[in-house]
Order: C-alpha cells, then sequence, then structure tokens
C-alpha cells in the first residue's frame, strides 16, 4: 500500500531541490553543483541536529522557552567541550544556519562568513575521537569558486539563493517527519546528476533498487547484523540500504567503508550525517583499499555488500609483497594487473565474517576468462565459497549499459552447490534506463533463498558440473534460456507448400492451355 502522505511530502521536497538546481544550473553546471547543495543540507542539518538537541535538554530540564539559536557566543562557550563530546562537533550560535541564512542578503562577505563557519566546524572536532569523522568535510563546498560568478557579489548573489533554497525546504523535524528527508534528498540529488551526468557520476552511485537487491540478498533470514562494509563504498548508498531494509538499529556496530576518490569519500561521510548517523557509528577511510586497507582490526563483517569499479588497473604483480598477503595469498595468483575486479572479490571474502554474506556487483568477463581469473575462480569452488551467480539485466547502472552480475560469497554453506540465476530478463523500462521492481527483486530473493530450480531461471549446479565446465561460472553456461521462437508445425507446413505446389501447377496448365488458343488464333 502506498503512503500518500509520505509520497506527497518526497515529490514537495524534489520539487523544491530541482527548483534550486533550475536556478542556479546556469552557473554551476551538473555534477559539480551538487557539492554545493549537499554541503548546504549537511550545514543545515547539523545546525538542526545540534540546536534540537540543546533545546530538547533544557526544555527536560524545565526550561521551555529556551532556544539556542538565540543564546549569545560566549554563554555558548560553556558547553563546547560536553557537546564535542556527545556531539562530535560545535557550532556558535551565531553561525548556525538559520542564522547566517537570516542574514545573507545584507552580508557582503558572505563567501568569508561561510569560510569562517565551515572552517570553525570542522576545527571543533579536531583532538576529539569523531576528528576523522569531521576532518575536510567541507573541501569541496569553494565559496570562491568562479563557477559561482565572476565577482564576489555574484558569488554572494548565488550563495544567498542557495542558502535560501535549503531553507525552503520542507526538511522537518529530523525525528518525527514521515520520510527520512536529508537521506531521501541525498538520493535524489546524487540520482539525478549521475543520470545526466554518465559515467563520471554514475561511478559514485549504485540505484536504490540495486542496493536494495544486494542488501536482501546479503541479509536473507537476519533480523539485524553487527556491521555493514564495502570495500569501495562511493558515496555511501549500498551501506545505508541494511538500515533502511533491515529497520532503524539493526546495524549494531555501524557502518565501514573505504573509498579512494577524496570527493566521494567527503559525500560518503556527509551522507552517513544526512541518514542520521552518528560520528561514532560509521568509520569510512580514504585510500586505496587493494594496497593500502584501513579496517584490519574491525573485520570481521557480517555483511558486504559492494560495486566495485569494473576491469580497474592495479599494482598486481608488480608489487611482490602483494602475493603474500594474506588476502590474496590463498588463491596462488593474483588477479591480472590490467583487471583487478577478482582482487576486490578476494579481499571481501578475505574480511567477511564465518556466517556472513557478501553480495557484489561483478563484471561479466571474470566469469568466463581464461589465465589467472581462471585460477582465482577455481580456488573460490573448490573451497566452496561462490553461493550464488545473478545475471541481471543491462541498462540498469547510470553512464553503462553492460549487463552485470552479482557474485555471493559465504564462508558457512550448508551444501556445496552453486546456484545460478537468470535474471536477465527481471526489470521494466523507465526512460533510457532499466529498473528492478519490487515484484522483480521479491523473485530473484525468493529462488535465492529456497535455492530453488526453475526452467529457464535457475540451477543448482554441482561441484562435478563447475569443473567439467572449466570453473566457466557464466549463468548461460547452467541456465538454458528459454526459446521464444515461434513453433513451426513441420507436417502442418508441407502439406501447404504441397497444396500451394498443386495450385501453382493448375495455374501453369490455365496459362498453357490460353497461350495454345491464343497460338491456334494467330
Amino acid at each position: 500500500m502506498i503512503d500518500t502522505k509520505k509520497e506527497q511530502e518526497r515529490d514537495e521536497l524534489h520539487r523544491a531541490i530541482w527548483a534550486i538546481a533550475d536556478e542556479l544550473r546556469g552557473a554551476v553546471d551538473g555534477w559539480d553543483f551538487k557539492n554545493y547543495v549537499l554541503g548546504t543540507m549537511f550545514y543545515r542539518y547539523i545546525s538542526e541536529n545540534l540546536t534540537n538537541y540543546i533545546n530538547a535538554g533544557e526544555q527536560e530540564a524545565g526550561n521551555g522557552d529556551f532556544d539556542y539559536a538565540q543564546m549569545s557566543d560566549a554563554d555558548a562557550e560553556e558547553a563546547r567541550e560536553g557537546l564535542v563530546e556527545e556531539k562530535g562537533f560545535f557550532i556558535l550560535p551565531t553561525e548556525l544556519f538559520c542564522n547566517v541564512n537570516s542574514a545573507a542578503d545584507n552580508d557582503e562577505n558572505l563567501n568569508e562568513t561561510l569560510e569562517r563557519v565551515f572552517n570553525h566546524i570542522e576545527a571543533s572536532a579536531k583532538g576529539s575521537s569523531s576528528e576523522s569523522s569531521f576532518a575536510g568535510l567541507f573541501d569541496d563546498f569553494d565559496v570562491n569558486s568562479n563557477k559561482l560568478g565572476s565577482t564576489v557579489a555574484k558569488r554572494n548573489e548565488r550563495l544567498a539563493k542557495l542558502l535560501h533554497g535549503v531553507a525552503n525546504m520542507n526538511l522537518g523535524d529530523v525525528k518525527d517527519h514521515d520520510i527520512d528527508a536529508f537521506g531521501d534528498a541525498y538520493e535524489y540529488l546524487m540520482t539525478m546528476y549521475a543520470s545526466g551526468a554518465g559515467k563520471s557520476g554514475g561511478e559514485f552511485f549504485t540505484p536504490a533498487d540495486v542496493s536494495e537487491l544486494l542488501t536482501r540478498l546479503g541479509t536473507v533470514g537476519k533480523t539485524e547484523i553487527n556491521k555493514v562494509y564495502d570495500p569501495a563504498c562511493g558515496s555511501g548508498s549500498l551501506l545505508l540500504k541494511a538500515e533502511k531494509v533491515l529497520g532503524k538499529d539493526a546495524v549494531r556496530n555501524g557502518f565501514y567503508g573505504q573509498e579512494i576518490n577524496i570527493t566521494t569519500y567527503n559525500l560518503c561521510r556527509i551522507n552517513m550525517f544526512l541518514h542520521d548517523v552518528g560520528f561514532d557509528h560509521f568509520d569510512i577511510a580514504c585510500e586505496d583499499t587493494l594496497t593500502a586497507p584501513q579496517h584490519w582490526d574491525d573485520e570481521p563483517f557480517e555483511l558486504i555488500v559492494s560495486n566495485p569499479p569494473y576491469s580497474i588497473k592495479w599494482a598486481g604483480d608488480d608489487n611482490p609483497l602483494l602475493i603474500n598477503d594474506p588476502r590474496f595469498s590463498p588463491a596462488g595468483v593474483l588477479a591480472p594487473k590490467s583487471k583487478a575486479d577478482l582482487a576486490f572479490i578476494m579481499h571481501s571474502l578475505s574480511w567477511l565474517a564465518t556466517g556472513g554474506t557478501a553480495a557484489i556487483v561483478c563484471f561479466p568477463g571474470i566469469m568466463y576468462r581464461g589465465g589467472a581469473e581462471q585460477k582465482i575462480r577455481k580456488y573460490l569452488i573448490d573451497n566452496n565459497y561462490i553461493d550464488c551467480i545473478i545475471q541481471l539485466p543491462s541498462n540498469l547502472f547510470f553512464g553503462t549499459s553492460i549487463a552485470t552480475c552479482i557474485m555471493v560469497l559465504k564462508k558457512g554453506k550448508s551444501d556445496n552447490k552453486t546456484l545460478f540465476i537468470d535474471a536477465s530478463g527481471e526489470c521494466i523500462k523507465v526512460t533510457n534506463n532499466n529498473k528492478l521492481t519490487q515484484a522483480n527483486m521479491d523473485r530473484i530473493v525468493e529462488i535465492f533463498a529456497n535455492r530453488t530450480e526453475e526452467k529457464h531461471f535457475s540451477h543448482l549446479a554441482t561441484y562435478e558440473e563447475i569443473e567439467e565446465n572449466s570453473y566457466n561460472l557464466s549463468v548461460s553456461t547452467y541456465v538454458e534460456a528459454e526459446d521464444t521462437r515461434e513453433k513451426i508445425d513441420i507436417v502442418k507446413l508441407n502439406a501447404e507448400i504441397k497444396e500451394i505446389v498443386a495450385r501453382e501447377q493448375v495455374l501453369r496448365d490455365e496459362i498453357d492451355k490460353i497461350i495454345a488458343e491464343i497460338e491456334v488464333g494467330v
């Protein structure tokens, strides 16, 4: 059943975001512009989050008329230390979003004001346990960029419009709003720009339907998990789906991820805050996962979900240390230098908990290519780590039409078979892309959960079958596609041909007869 109120609020929110984009994008185009909107939303979010927290405490103490936004900076300073410990950051009353926004039109130095405020917010966390969660968060919000305008006055005019636009968004109070408003606005913005920015945007964002499918596959039979991890987390949409699918507080020990791109790393941390995840409940690192993993002390993980970059280059056997790395050494061979896909698979398997599940989107080539990749597949099958391979429809992702696959890994399988699912037809077309519906996902997850065989859709392959096929893991090798061509009745066709030939002969005889009569007449 569709919640009409919820849908109306969501539509209203999306229209407000689009209005800001429409007004400003002539100056700041597409993918870059989202940094400004998301940065401003984040600034509003933490300002309101802190204000609500302080006001609630005062009201509980009987001070019903208290409003932190109206307090003097000098008086507020006394609470700085305690608030940094509890919330991870501190903002002076004059530097709150609502106060900077209301003064924006008359502030000739608005760009400097915002730069100072952002520096103060980041500095407030320095030396505390939240420092890594806040450091550099506003780096991509360049208040002096020429993209905002050629003069300070023009830049400030656009910055003021940006503040007003975000202030007018109906985001409500985080706690009592019907939709996860800040988080939803984030996802809408990312989708909006990813679809328009092709690969440059799409590589940072896994569409919501694919994210949900991965999470559902990874949490079958579970109501909660210890923690979720993504070795190539992008903007964090996959990590946060675990809480959305399982419910609030179902991820007990938090969200862990690593991202090599600094801009996307900042977006991911902002995304965590906008989804109301506390600074002490996530740990996102910025480094190369394959050569400099940052969560050795945190693994193993009960749920790993990921959509790593396809066929990127990596050090491979150019780095002599990697073959002895405990993540890669068990296979006895490294993924090719030109194709790191299976290095991400081995890394994920290594950090997976015994009772956990990893669901990873894969480039189809890794399922059938020879050489080192075949040896790694052999290792994975010989040790019974591959639970399922799912062929997805083409055109699900922004910026690429490739029909990708999902590999599901488990360390504690109950049998030694591998399930293959051909879900290439499980989608609907929406504008230029295909999309998985709830019904599509339900069918895939049900077959996966029950390990059911269904003609032309799924097959439970034995170890011997896979071995006979030289460890080829392409779904088409094991699931015969349905022949949708029109069936021809040969007997009926022959009878029709015979009738046509006979009719043809009659016509020939009649033509010969007419010609003979003409010749006699002549």
